[in-house]
């Protein structure tokens, strides 16, 4: 039987081929020249990837009859193409759960797939699932894969008695269940092959998956004639595969398919098989990736001396591909099959340069069930690969990028924090790619510390799957294993085989899933700086080049030395505009009140739930506190007091002007740093003034300067799901414009890390940009990271952890060489960073380190362990040993008083402080203010 298979392509009679409706693609990336002997390739790759056409039977011919420098050329163009759309290879750290190996198939090439043993489950049960899961979890996963075979209870009586006892009705009914416990307790996203089905089973996976799977293999009915792979295999009818295909479409899933190159089709009928899954794409827009799979000939299958395809077919189908699908399509090459002599790094590398841009499902502990004779890569042997084909190589998802970026379409949230839609948020960065990191704004050293070793987790264990049983491990199975006599009962030690651990060379070895603050593996190999970068950061350091949009966004897409290069850039400029001083204020926060009219969904200070380690009751303080407050401030050196708070429903703009008065009365010299634009929005509105006369006001009553918060984005979009009733972006930016024009100066903020990206930021850069180059007033830009733990809008499911250290270095060294000289001074927030990352970003063109504080509430109620004062001995510590010269400023960046400098040093504790707990919140209570 094994004769009937041939992985060499045969090409038999031209199929009649009609491309699917689709826009032209890549008509500058033809292969060869337009006369001569390659007049017609060039002609067939126009044909195919230009829109409506028919495929001549000629341009057919041309194209499968490629070989030698006519494919290396095809390869170029597929790559070329990639590029478009792909700046680096991805890969999903992930966990391969079997949790059935029976099947009611028998596939002339799987090994997979296994009978009933007796004395032997034939599931996984939940424990086992959870086990690996979690340990995946520790080691960096954050993708579960579940694979089984197609509906086993139709086939096999032990696999309905089997599901009965572990209560459920079919293999969907109890992978559904599994996925959603998984996903619940461990984080990691599942992602589901449960074979064929229809519409209501695709729906019911989605509400506990991130993404479903099914290869296509092939369109090809030929290949289900007797002798051929798919012969008594009814789940591998093409028709039948195509139509749940297009039933996860209906069900807007983000899905996989592919085909298997290999197993008798020829190269027609790849081209058609193409088609057919670009014909859905085209309808739904639902495939996320295609696989290109070689098939590897088992041992004990009925294709055990079949013929493994060359190492051309899989460059000549990969190229094809994205030639068909163009430059965004996801095209997936698995690594641990590359063949033969091509093998290994150089096989990769080849691999990328035929079109492909990921590698898929790579798992530090679980081996490839499907082809368990053929070990992971390591993760730095495929990072040199890629860096060799000019890549750089980074984690993704269970989904890719566009899909997180577009979550509300094609992840279901209908359960809320428990859902697909958060879990994904949960894992995911800015960009869409895998956040791969324990680190997040406001985590305390320790804890961070803590985080990282809880992550790392114990040395890798041998876990126990009653389940995993390779061919290799049992007796051979004949064909038809439906009728096959069972083999003799296991024996106990026979009952479980093991995880295989990764090992090093020298013994056991952790294998670890972890990006670095440059965005990529620790330790692996990256490619050198692309030109792009290195010639937009030095139009910025040569020509002082304004940015653009597109510009800023390219700078955000920086990994690796792309990165460095970025940072070493900003850090340029900052010694350009302001040398190797880094300085700091003594100041002192005081927050009045958290009582607030607003429903900001990152707030925590005043919409998170009532905790009295966080944010505590609600609370308002007497005048007479804050001029206590700011007179104490003074005493330790304090040259500026900084006033924010809720907007209390029964503050006027006449409030304000007492709350100036108080912190006056206490310090009539210190500066007054004060109100957001929010609240001197509300200040006016109150008064029935103008925005102008009431600044004056203020002013005029020893208003200094205002914090140029409220920003969060400034980007209507952004604004629109974090703070719809808030002040929109055109309001905000009138308030610190009038500002200005009154003479009082403002900082500008950016709240980042939660449902923004790259564009939203770029866009807010921007309008501070432009509004600096009108006005001038702008003292200091202040990037504040998301600090997510107790943020209504996380809690709900529907924000993502904060932005990661990478994005963190990434926004303050974009900053500055979006804002050059406009705006010298970018400042780093210790508060939400930590003081010791905050240091670090002065290697990332920072060149403030902010207030000392003494006092800090909104960022505590978030759930940051760091507010409660960071003093001038510490400041100079941190900034000393980064390098720089420590200097003192006030709020206008001048000299403080000499005396005030000196009383900062050696000061004495901090009085208790004893906020005036609201318990009945009811009318009255501004007047408790005196």
């Amino acid at each position: 039987m094994a004769s009937s298979f041939s992985a060499v392509p045969v090409y038999g009679s031209s199929i009649s081929v009609r491309l699917p409706c689709k826009a032209s693609r890549c008509k500058n990336h033809l292969v060869c020249s337009a006369s001569g002997p390659g007049a017609a390739v060039t002609e067939a790759v126009s044909q195919l990837t230009s829109g409506p056409a028919d495929l001549s039977q000629e341009a057919v011919r041309t194209l499968t009859d490629l070989h030698g420098d006519s494919l290396h050329e095809l390869c170029q163009a597929a790559a070329s193409l990639r590029d478009e759309a792909h700046q680096f290879v991805t890969f999903s750290p992930k966990v391969f759960t079997p949790l059935t190996r029976l099947c009611r198939d028998a596939c002339g090439y799987c090994t997979f797939a296994q009978p009933p043993v007796p004395g032997r489950r034939s599931y996984m049960t939940m424990e086992e699932v959870l086990q690996v899961a979690s340990l995946g979890a520790q080691q960096g996963c954050a993708e579960i894969l579940f694979t089984l075979g197609d509906k086993p209870e139709q086939l096999y009586p032990e696999a309905r008695q089997e599901l009965r006892a572990l209560g459920y009705e079919s293999t969907l009914e109890y992978a559904a269940d599994a996925a959603g416990t998984v996903m619940r307790e461990t984080g990691l996203l599942p992602h589901i092959n449960a074979g064929t089905m229809g519409l209501a089973e695709v729906k019911a996976l989605r509400t506990v998956s991130a993404g479903q799977g099914l290869m296509l293999e092939t369109s090809s009915r030929r290949l289900m004639l007797p002798g051929m792979p798919h012969h008594k295999c009814p789940d591998k009818d093409p028709d039948l595969r195509l139509l749940t295909i297009e039933a996860a479409g209906q069900a807007a899933v983000p899905y996989t398919s592919g085909l298997l190159i290999g197993i008798g089709e020829t190269r027609e009928e790849r081209i058609q098989s193409l088609l057919d899954l670009r014909a859905l794409d085209n309808q739904y827009g639902h495939i996320q990736e295609l696989i290109i799979q070689n098939f590897v000939p088992k041992k004990n299958t009925a294709m055990a001396h079949a013929t493994e395809p060359p190492f051309e077919e899989m460059l000549w189908t990969i190229a094809i591909t994205r030639l068909l699908f163009g430059p965004s399509m996801n095209i997936q090459a698995p690594p641990n099959l590359t063949p033969g002599p091509d093998g290994g790094e150089a096989g990769w590398r080849a691999l990328s340069l035929a079109g492909a841009n990921d590698f898929g499902g790579i798992s530090p502990v679980t081996k490839d069930y499907v082809n368990p004779e053929k070990p992971w890569p390591h993760l730095h042997s495929l990072a040199a690969a890629t860096a060799a084909a000019g890549k750089a190589l980074v984690p993704r998802l269970t989904v890719y990028p566009e899909v997180v970026r577009a979550a509300d379409r094609w992840l279901d949230s209908s359960a809320g924090r428990s859902s697909p839609f958060a879990a994904t948020l949960r894992q995911a960065d800015g960009s869409g790619y895998a956040r791969a990191s324990p680190w997040c704004p406001g985590m305390a050293s320790a804890e961070d510390s803590s985080a990282a070793a809880e992550s790392a987790g114990p040395p890798l264990e041998r876990i126990v799957l009653a389940s995993s049983m390779s061919r290799e491990e049992s007796s051979a199975v004949p064909e038809e294993h439906a009728h096959s006599s069972p083999p003799a009962p296991a024996t106990e030690s026979d009952q479980h085989s093991s995880i295989p651990v990764p090992r090093a060379k020298r013994g056991p070895r952790r294998w670890q899933v972890e990006l670095g603050a440059d965005g990529l593996l620790l330790g692996a190999c990256r490619p050198p700086a692309s030109q792009q970068i290195k010639e937009l950061v030095s139009a910025v350091l040569e020509d002082e080049r304004q940015l653009t949009e597109d510009d800023i966004m390219t700078l955000f897409s920086a990994r690796g030395a792309d990165f460095d290069a970025v940072c070493e850039a900003a850090d340029t400029l900052r010694e350009r505009l302001c040398g190797n001083v880094v300085r700091y204020a003594v100041n002192r926060n005081i927050n009045y009140t958290n009582r607030c009219t607003y429903a900001c969904g990152f707030c925590a200070f005043s919409k998170g739930r009532i905790a009295e380690e966080l944010r505590g009751a609600p609370y308002l303080l007497p005048y007479a506190e804050i001029a206590r407050r700011t007179r104490e401030a003074w005493s330790r050196g304090a040259s500026e007091t900084c006033m924010q708070g809720g907007i209390h429903p029964e503050f006027t703009g006449e409030t304000y002007l007492r709350l100036l008065e108080a912190a006056k009365a206490g310090a009539p010299d210190i500066h007054v740093h004060a109100f957001s634009p929010l609240e001197v929005t509300e200040g006016a509105r109150t008064l029935g003034w103008s925005l102008r006369k009431y600044l004056m006001a203020l002013k005029d009553a020893g208003l200094g300067s205002l914090p140029g918060t409220a920003a969060e984005v400034l980007d209507d979009e952004t604004r629109a799901i974090i703070c719809p009733d808030k002040l929109n972006t055109a309001q905000w930016l009138e308030v610190i414009e009038t500002a200005h024009n009154v003479g009082l100066n403002t900082t500008a903020t950016i709240m980042f890390g939660h449902v923004d990206g790259p564009r939203n930021w770029a866009r807010h850069l921007i309008a501070i940009r432009d509004l600096q180059q009108r006005t001038g007033g702008i003292t200091e830009f202040v990037p504040l990271p998301f600090v997510h733990m107790e943020a209504p809008i996380y809690l709900k499911g529907r924000a993502r952890k904060g932005p990661t250290l990478h994005e963190c270095f990434l926004m303050h060294a974009v900053a500055r060489l979006t804002l050059q000289q406009a705006l010298p001074n970018i400042q780093a927030s210790w508060v939400k960073m930590g003081p010791e990352r905050a240091a670090a970003l002065m290697r990332a063109g920072c060149n403030d380190m902010g207030g000392s504080i003494m006092n800090e509430s909104i960022t505590k109620a978030a759930g940051a362990k760091h507010g409660q004062e960071l003093p001038p001995e510490r400041m100079e510590e941190l900034i000393l040993a980064a390098g720089r010269i420590s200097q003192q400023r006030t709020t206008n960046y001048t000299a403080p008083p000499a005396e005030q400098t000196a009383k900062s040093y050696g000061a004495p504790p901090l009085e208790p402080v004893v906020n005036l707990v609201l318990r009945f919140p009811d009318r009255g209570q501004a007047k408790m203010l005196a």
